[in-house]
């Protein structure tokens, strides 16, 4: 099985936010994805109230256990890698990833090392200050409006880091079907067309070569060959009802 991401590891760290409605849906975002530790840095305002009404009963342990610093140094200091979250480019903000990429690249990271990603405020994002204080920054790409909601900012790089933290779905491997059913409905499907004449009795192969091509591409099931089998029983049914019909009136009119 491939290595996956430790969310246990994970931290998400929201700078100086200002709206207490963004701390509660990002933790409901949280919770979502299966992460669990919340930090704060020095928000001016955070009426509880709030952002437990925005958190949702089922996020409410990740507010009840959400820790709160006055400053962005203290908060980092037991983290080994620290990601930062930024919209604009340039200046000091050349090495920017996008949230796939970052999730995959903190995959073999996260195993043995606490990981922070930081969330700047909602109306300037991370200062320069907060950046250098990154080992890598990341962005998410939007259209001609990058500015995000905080807590949907929260929601995207989480829904990435879960992706990295389950195992892939396995894909339904349908049981095609074997050589002896594909050869007998060919063989049925060549006899019904001759019988309505839809195929040149003198020289099937050619039309009957291209219906094989078209089944080879379209890699049919089992169960589809038995669906052209009883539609080729249905038409040859019909052939003879309509000719035993016409039969029967020309008899009873003779």
């Amino acid at each position: 099985m491939a290595a996956k991401i430790n969310p246990a590891n994970i931290a998400i760290v929201l700078v100086q936010p200002n709206i207490s409605e963004n701390i509660g849906a990002a933790a409901r975002a949280m919770c979502n994805m299966g992460l669990r530790r919340l930090i704060l840095v020095n928000p001016p305002r955070c009426d509880l109230t709030r952002v437990c009404k925005m958190a949702t009963h089922a996020a409410l342990d990740v507010v009840e256990e959400m820790q709160v610093y006055a400053g962005l140094p203290e908060a980092l200091k037991e983290f080994s890698y620290v990601v930062g979250t930024t919209a604009r480019r340039g200046g000091e903000r050349q090495v920017v990833g996008s949230p796939g990429r970052l999730a995959e690249m903190l995959v073999p990271i996260s195993a043995e090392n606490r990981i922070a990603i930081l969330f700047g405020p909602e109306d300037r994002g991370l200062t320069n200050e907060d950046l250098r204080l990154c080992h890598t920054l990341a962005t998410i790409p939007t259209a001609d409006f990058s500015s995000l909601n905080l807590a949907q900012a929260v929601m995207v790089i989480s829904y990435e880091l879960f992706r990295c933290s389950v195992d892939p779905p396995r894909e339904f491997a349908p049981r095609l079907a074997n050589r002896f059913e594909l050869d007998a409905m060919y063989a049925q499907l060549q006899d019904v067309l001759r019988r309505i004449c839809f195929i040149n009795p003198a020289n099937p192969d050619r039309f009957m070569n291209n219906l094989r091509h078209f089944g080879t591409r379209m890699q049919l099931r089992a169960k589809e060959t038995q669906i052209i089998r009883g539609i080729c029983r249905q038409i040859d049914w019909y052939g003879k009802h309509c000719y035993e019909q016409g039969r029967t009136s020309r008899n009873g009119g003779e």
